[in-house]
């Protein structure tokens, strides 16, 4: 018999509410960052994966997941790190890409590819120019200023028509 006291859909709800550290607009769901929630009998086991290798912020991160889930009365949790598949802005929400739009950093312009299928001499193609909409305009006249923003998972940009700087969540 389970003694389980929530729902697996409940404890999603609760972790959509727990805003990353260091873009408080996303929470960690539509970040793409917890990747699985189940129970073990009365142990909540959720699945997080980093940004990237050695994010700063996932201490944190797993600081606030279990104290949402022990605010709710989940007293039992287990975090699993979970490092492959490697996290890709591809795991964002929709509501997230829109959350970080509407906090002056734009979204994700792409898909990440898959490149795993390409095999040695092949001809490398030219990739075309990444367009980056300026989330504070909508202009697209926009240009690299540092690939490195306010975070390392971030570029500087800025916006050639309204001459404002933005981060820009990059693809990875």
């Amino acid at each position: 018999m389970s003694t389980q006291p929530a729902s697996t859909e409940q404890v999603w709800a609760w972790l959509g509410e727990v805003s990353d550290p260091e873009i408080p607009v996303i929470s960690v769901v539509d970040l793409g960052i917890v990747r699985a929630v189940e129970w073990d009998d009365a142990t909540c086991v959720v699945t997080i994966t980093p940004t990237y290798s050695g994010c700063p912020a996932m201490t944190v991160i797993a600081d606030s997941v279990k104290g949402a889930l022990h605010g709710h009365g989940v007293l039992d949790v287990r975090l699993v790190n979970q490092l492959s598949p490697a996290w890709t802005t591809d795991w964002m929400s929709d509501a997230g890409k829109a959350a970080l739009k509407g906090y002056g950093i734009a979204p994700p312009a792409q898909q990440v590819i898959d490149i795993s299928g390409l095999h040695a001499g092949v001809k490398r193609v030219a990739m075309p120019k990444l367009v980056v909409i300026c989330p504070n305009c909508g202009s697209s006249h926009t240009e690299l200023t540092s690939q490195f923003g306010s975070t390392p998972c971030k570029a500087l940009y800025k916006c050639l028509d309204c001459r404002e700087p933005f981060d820009y969540f990059k693809c990875h």
